[in-house]
């Protein structure tokens, strides 16, 4: 094996970097919230615009937390998918009631990213956070909090058995183990109508070509191509490439739960993940930084703008290539 492919393959235990991850949507989101509540009592724009980012990051890394929860379930349990044969102490009820909670989790804490990015692209043009941005944020931030923090208590009941309530079994019917919850119902209903996937694949598709044209057109604009276009209007269109991204991440999730061991099992889809985030944090070059904005019609972009872009351009290459090569370079497919 090359060193490429040692690369491509190297997969470290993903039940314990779900341990690692998990902490951070609940850990941060808090410290997410509490810093807007202190920017909202002293009425600090830039302390708001500072949490709406910490709040924007966390529901990024919230996806590779979620992904990796169904690769523990498959190290933790020989049967995986299927939740038999786990150690003992482990109850598959408890793990089926913390994939739910954590379902709904993500669900909110996404939602939540979105509007507070929402928030910054319109905080550069009027110097403020619009109001509509902060009462949804809050209200929204309140409510992924609560959630998040009662996935985060279910899943130390998984191993930590002295903190339930009442003793659980930690072997469940088969019938009882395959039947699952709301995740796995929904995964059922998509395997299960021939209609849903093609469809999904095709919102997919369209998703993608929204946000890598969006992204080509502005990092070509800071690379020199197009300079008869500012860069304030291009900013614009940003929100257009957040939408394909939605769309992306939305019909993305329906294929991983409906049949997640595709995915777990497949390292290249783990490094598809890693260049998610990383276009994620990219994007807050464009919406935070100074330099974007010194581009007028007729200049040339800065060396840090210039940098940004190709970097943006390498790495939404990257989720395209790693997307479209599942099939061939991983072994799940």
């Amino acid at each position: 094996m090359n060193l490429l492919q040692s690369v491509l393959y190297y997969s470290p235990n993903l039940a314990h970097v779900h341990l690692l991850l998990n902490h951070f949507p609940t850990i941060g989101f808090g410290i997410g919230l509490g810093l807007f509540l202190v920017a909202l009592i002293g009425k600090n724009e830039e302390l708001k615009r500072t949490s709406f980012v910490i709040l924007f990051l966390i529901a990024a890394l919230a996806i590779p937390t979620y992904l990796s929860g169904n690769a523990a379930l498959e190290v933790l349990c020989s049967g995986g998918d299927t939740g038999h044969d786990c150690p003992a102490g482990v109850s598959i009820a408890a793990v089926r009631e913390h994939e739910d909670a954590a379902l709904w989790g993500f669900i909110f804490m996404e939602l939540t990213g979105f509007i507070a990015w929402l928030g910054l692209w319109q905080f550069r043009p009027v110097s403020r956070l619009p109001q509509w941005s902060v009462a949804s944020v809050l209200l929204l931030s309140i409510l992924t909090f609560a959630v998040m923090a009662r996935a985060a208590n279910l899943g130390g009941d998984i191993r930590h058995p002295e903190i339930q309530s009442a003793p659980q079994s930690t072997a469940a019917p088969q019938g009882e183990a395959d039947k699952g919850g709301m995740a796995r119902t929904f995964g059922a209903y998509v395997t299960g109508h021939t209609w849903v996937w093609p469809s999904c694949e095709t919102l997919h598709f369209v998703g993608l070509s929204i946000l890598f044209t969006v992204m080509i057109l502005v990092d070509m604009r800071m690379l020199g191509v197009g300079k008869n276009f500012a860069y304030a209007s291009l900013y614009q269109i940003l929100p257009l490439g957040m939408l394909g991204f939605a769309v992306n991440l939305v019909t993305g999730m329906c294929f991983f739960i409906a049949a997640p061991q595709q995915y777990t099992k497949n390292p290249i889809f783990y490094w598809k993940i890693v260049f998610v985030i990383l276009g994620a944090v990219n994007i807050l070059y464009f919406m935070l930084l100074d330099e974007p904005w010194s581009v007028e019609a007729g200049k040339d972009a800065p060396l840090t703008a210039k940098l940004a872009a190709a970097m943006a351009i390498f790495v939404w290459v990257g989720v395209l290539f790693f997307g479209h090569m599942l099939p061939f370079l991983g072994n799940a497919f």
